[in-house]
Parts: structure tokens; C-alpha cells; sequence
């Protein structure tokens, strides 16, 4: 894996992290559920680290 790559993966791992744990926060201090929307973000970003680690993006062509 690429350098650049490392740290694209990484950067993402990082913020998933960060909202992760604020939902976390949000369950056991406040008693609430996350918001349906943070949450489907969050899973946008997994499932953009999932095509970043399989690389089955598909590439744009500049024309």
C-alpha cells in the first residue's frame, strides 16, 4: 500500500474513530441514541474505507 494511501486510510480511520466515540458518549452518559443521520454518515465513511482498502472504486475519466 502506497504512502498516500496509508494516510488517506488512516485519516479515515481516525475520524470514524472520533464519531464513534461520541456516540458512545451520547449511549452511556446521556441516555440518548445518536441521530439517524450521524450515524448513516458514519457508515458512509466505513463504506468509503472499505472501497479505499479494496480499491474497487470505480475511476472517474477525465476527458
Amino acid at each position: 500500500m502506497s504512502a498516500t494511501k496509508r494516510e488517506e486510510v488512516s485519516s479515515h480511520l481516525r475520524y470514524i474513530r472520533l464519531e464513534l466515540r461520541e456516540m458512545h458518549q451520547m449511549l452511556i452518559k446521556e441516555d440518548l441514541l445518536p441521530d439517524l443521520n450521524h450515524a448513516k454518515e458514519v457508515l458512509a465513511q466505513l463504506d468509503a474505507l472499505l472501497d479505499l482498502l479494496t480499491d474497487k472504486r470505480v475511476k472517474k475519466i477525465e476527458t
